[in-house]
């Protein structure tokens, strides 16, 4: 599915992130999920659904191949420095904690979730309006 909207979009991608966890299986008693398998799937997710948002807002993307985290870090510095905070804790908790070590700690999951939207709620904030003719 793609959509114009890139915010509309990201926001998408959170919704997805909310389907997959759940298949992870909440353990009440444990506090923490039983299948990191889902978690990592969800944190991926999570986090390309805030690539997308910052690319329409920082345009990274330029020229050839992927940009870097580091790229990502530097263009936010320049252009507000609460994203910058959102995206270093994002990346952090989104790409590792959950993507690569697929955490099944369910406080880490939520506080996940909290940082894309913020990621996400940021740069919506940043983007210019469209001018009507």
């Amino acid at each position: 599915m793609e959509i114009d909207d890139p915010i509309k979009e990201a926001r998408w991608y959170v919704a997805n992130a909310e389907e997959v966890i759940k298949k992870a299986q909440y353990d009440p008693e444990m506090k923490s999920y039983t299948d990191s398998k889902y978690i990592r799937t969800a944190g991926d997710i999570l986090w390309k659904g805030c690539l997308l948002a910052l690319d329409a807002v920082l345009h990274v993307r330029k020229g050839k191949g992927r940009p870097s985290i580091d790229k990502y870090k530097e263009a936010v510095a320049k252009r507000d420095k609460k994203l910058l905070n959102f995206v270093n804790i994002g990346y952090n908790l989104l790409h590792l904690t959950m993507g690569y070590d697929g955490t099944k700690s369910k406080k880490v999951c939520d506080e996940g979730f909290e940082y894309a939207n913020a990621i996400i709620d940021r740069c919506a904030m940043l983007l210019p309006e469209p001018v009507c003719a």
